[in-house]
């Protein structure tokens, strides 16, 4: 049984949703999720290979067409095709839009490149950014709910990820903004910062090794890894109208390793 199948079948009926980072990890599970709920989905990364057989596997377990384009979100004119692309195909609106795409690896400050900083900040705040401008129009048509992937780091220290640790800081700031400016076009911005989910490009990246897996769960009072259909399930409530009076707010998920870090943890 998957997370989301405590939500009615129907909840998504007919939403248009724009997923980027939508072949791989939690935005391959958002994928199926919303699809499986019975909205229209467009998916985007910077890989066919990664697009095109998630497309294909969600259309066919929930019947509901799954379309894809590459994108990469750095690049505005690549991002503004993807937008006219979403428009040509959901009658020029957006219901849902999941900002995921991500890129992160461990490294010191001081052995930082400018261009390992840049490209992971450029992934993920000039990223958001990008796409909250180029689907503005689409999303303000009839009101729409936007969901920014950041992390439980995004208000704390980030050693070894400080660029990540900026970067989603800033979408979780932007999150807020715009909720405020937003509110006045009937639009939604909320933010869910995941705790450690085993994902394959997370677990390649950041932790590998055995003992680091253990280190990790030994500091989530749950004592387990997140899974991707927990913070997809998360994703389609804060997109759905059950969370009509929800904006400006961050979910954390994360089975309480935030709570352990206090004085007497």
């Amino acid at each position: 049984m998957a997370a989301w199948d405590v939500f009615r079948n129907d909840l998504m009926k007919d939403k248009t949703v724009l997923i980027t980072g939508g072949g791989t990890g939690m935005g391959e599970a958002m994928t199926h999720a919303f699809s499986a709920l019975g909205a229209r989905v467009l998916i985007a990364s910077r890989n066919a290979e990664h697009l095109q057989p998630v497309a294909e596997a969600a259309t066919k377990a929930s019947g509901n067409e799954v379309l894809w384009k590459t994108c990469d979100v750095r690049d505005v004119e690549q991002v503004q095709a993807l937008a006219d692309y979403a428009s040509d195909n959901f009658d020029g609106a957006l219901d849902v839009l999941v900002n995921n795409a991500a890129g992160n690896f461990l490294t010191p400050f001081d052995a930082m490149s400018h261009n390992a900083w840049n490209t992971v900040v450029g992934i993920v705040l000039g990223g958001t950014h990008n796409m909250l401008k180029a689907t503005f129009p689409l999303l303000s048509k009839r009101g729409g709910a936007v969901t920014n992937m950041v992390a439980t780091y995004a208000w704390g220290a980030a050693p070894l990820v400080s660029h990540s640790g900026a970067a989603k800081a800033g979408v979780l700031n932007l999150t807020k903004s715009l909720a405020v400016e937003w509110a006045s076009h009937r639009i939604r911005l909320n933010a869910v910062a995941p705790g450690p989910v085993d994902t394959h490009g997370a677990g390649s990246r950041l932790f590998a090794e055995d003992d680091t897996k253990q280190t990790i769960i030994d500091s989530v009072p749950w004592k387990r890894f997140g899974t991707v259909d927990e913070m997809a399930a998360a994703v389609v409530y804060l997109s759905s109208p059950a969370a009509d009076y929800v904006t400006g707010e961050c979910l954390t998920i994360d089975g309480g390793q935030v709570l352990t870090n206090g004085l007497f943890a």
